[in-house]
């Protein structure tokens, strides 16, 4: 069984857990400005609680994306930074799988589509089925609230993220939307669950290789832009 150590920093929560056998420790923290500040010592917290040192994991699991830009960037960069010190490899999750799998742990969902907010008026989406594991029906997405098209499915469909509490006007009215578990972030300890069967299936990487997962060529807009964004929607 591996131990491994996952941080997810792609949301307003930060979050850290290590897989040891069956057994997930967790930590996390919202409300601050910088996640960097706050993972390294919920990290040194979680290793002190378990007894191990860092060079006794067998990898680091980090959320990806998509999510926030910055967010992203800083997992990524602390992951890698632990891994080089440690020479351990890393496993780089998305956050849209987390989100899914703790979508089936709290409801028993076999069929889910997981929805964040991406911010912009937009949101990052995919659709997944659980069989003993998460299988991807629709690959992850970024587009407006009101594209987004789960694949039909003949059970029902759990819908869960807080893409939906961020735009519930555009979801109002449709089937999938109803009951959404809207709460759902992405948290280290879904991936850290994840990150097993994925290192398993060789999907680890050098710390050199890690990268974070972007749908978005770009994160800003200029106020040129921005008018010609919001002078189209008003015209829409």
């Amino acid at each position: 069984m591996s131990i491994i150590l996952a941080i997810e920093t792609s949301s307003e929560l930060a979050s850290c857990a290590l897989l040891n056998g069956d057994t997930v420790l967790a930590r996390e923290s919202a409300g601050v400005r910088t996640h960097s500040q706050t993972i390294l010592p919920m990290v040194q917290e979680l290793l002190a609680e378990a007894g191990l040192t860092l060079q006794q994991c067998d990898a680091i699991a980090f959320g990806a994306g998509p999510g926030s830009f910055t967010g992203v960037r800083t997992a990524c960069g602390i992951a890698q930074g632990l891994a080089f010190g440690a020479n351990l490899p890393v496993v780089p999750m998305v956050t849209l799988e987390a989100v899914a799998l703790a979508c089936h742990q709290q409801s028993g969902a076999t069929e889910i589509l997981a929805v964040l907010d991406a911010r912009m008026g937009e949101v990052y989406w995919a659709q997944y089925h659980y069989d003993g594991g998460l299988k991807v029906v629709a690959e992850p997405a970024l587009c407006a609230p009101a594209d987004v098209s789960p694949v039909p499915v003949a059970a029902p469909l759990a819908a869960c993220g807080n893409g939906f509490s961020a735009y519930p006007e555009a979801f109002a009215g449709r089937g999938f939307a109803a009951g959404a578990l809207d709460t759902i972030l992405p948290h280290a300890r879904e991936l850290a669950q994840l990150a097993g069967p994925a290192l398993a299936a060789g999907q680890a990487v050098t710390a050199a290789e890690a990268q974070p997962i972007y749908l978005r060529n770009k994160v800003a807009y200029t106020s040129a832009e921005r008018q010609a964004i919001n002078a189209g929607k008003a015209a829409a």
